[in-house]
């Protein structure tokens, strides 16, 4: 059997488990902080906000979180189900209008086997998608294309979202 190592991931995974090892919960944090820019929160709510990846599968790559701190989906409530629904519409027409991406990925990854890693905190991900944007690069080279500055990204969809309905 053959394998295919992706070390870049393992990396990623390993900087929230030192911080929230350190300092608790990542997306928790971020709900206190006010710098909305620092940590590309994009939209605020009354149940959950929206903010960017910082180590993106694709450019546009966004997750919808909910402010309380649970890692069971059942336990969400209707409103924070409501409200996390509500916020993929418009995640996915800011992301439209903006970067005209031809499909999206959306889901959760529940638990750590599942390819969580923050799992102590449920979060959603929308990833744009476009013909073609998987290629050999992240396999000959460690390297992976995205194809705009995260945070020319972050300005264009802050912009964007005060326009979304």
């Amino acid at each position: 059997m053959k394998k295919l190592y992706s070390p870049w991931r393992s990396a990623y995974i390993q900087t929230f488990s030192d911080k929230t090892k350190s300092r608790g919960c990542l997306f928790c944090a971020m709900t206190e902080k006010a710098s909305d820019a620092e940590n590309l929160v994009i939209w605020r709510g009354k149940f959950c906000f929206v903010v960017m990846n910082k180590y993106p599968y694709n450019s546009g790559h966004l997750m919808i979180v909910p402010y309380r701190h649970t890692s069971i989906f059942t336990k969400l409530s209707s409103e924070e189900h409501g409200e996390i629904m509500m916020m993929t519409g418009k995640c996915i027409k800011a992301l439209k209008n903006t970067s005209k991406p031809q499909g999206f990925n959306f889901g959760a990854n529940l638990g750590k086997v599942a390819g969580a890693g923050i799992d102590k905190h449920i979060h959603f991900h929308i990833v744009p998608r476009w013909n073609g944007d998987t290629n050999f690069m992240p396999v000959v080279a460690k390297t992976k294309v995205i194809s705009q500055d995260l945070k020319n990204t972050w300005k264009s969809l802050k912009k964007e979202f005060k326009n979304v309905q």
